[in-house]
């Protein structure tokens, strides 16, 4: 998608700028990595989430964000999951609302990760 995209802004910038008699130079900077969740991991993040939360939707669409947990993804097979914050803007967005309402439920997510890896006894 990456490859597509980049491709996709020159050919779009370099025909835009000729149809108007102009040039277009296009310096194209990857940024951040892409954030893949480990399949093994995020059905383990779920099940835990299911047992805190009962319904889980893991059926979002692919989203076009950048998110620094990637690095952290690249070395360690893991999960980036969203915890469910109400109807607000998404994570980093400036009209973003943190609904406090939410601290409960992630942190026994949060409580439960650890209980099921780490189990007593």
């Amino acid at each position: 998608m990456r490859d597509q995209l980049e491709d996709g802004i020159a050919r779009i910038a370099t025909n835009t700028a000729a149809a108007f008699g102009a040039q277009a130079e296009v310096q194209y900077e990857r940024g951040y990595p892409v954030t893949m969740n480990d399949p093994q991991s995020t059905v383990y993040a779920a099940e835990v989430a299911r047992s805190v939360a009962g319904d889980v939707n893991t059926e979002m669409a692919p989203l076009m964000a950048g998110e620094d947990f990637s690095y952290m993804l690249n070395a360690r097979p893991g999960a980036y999951i969203f915890v469910g914050n109400g109807d607000t803007a998404m994570v980093h967005h400036p009209a973003y609302n943190f609904d406090d309402n939410a601290i409960p439920a992630g942190s026994s997510w949060y409580a439960g990760m650890a209980e099921a890896r780490m189990p007593l006894g």
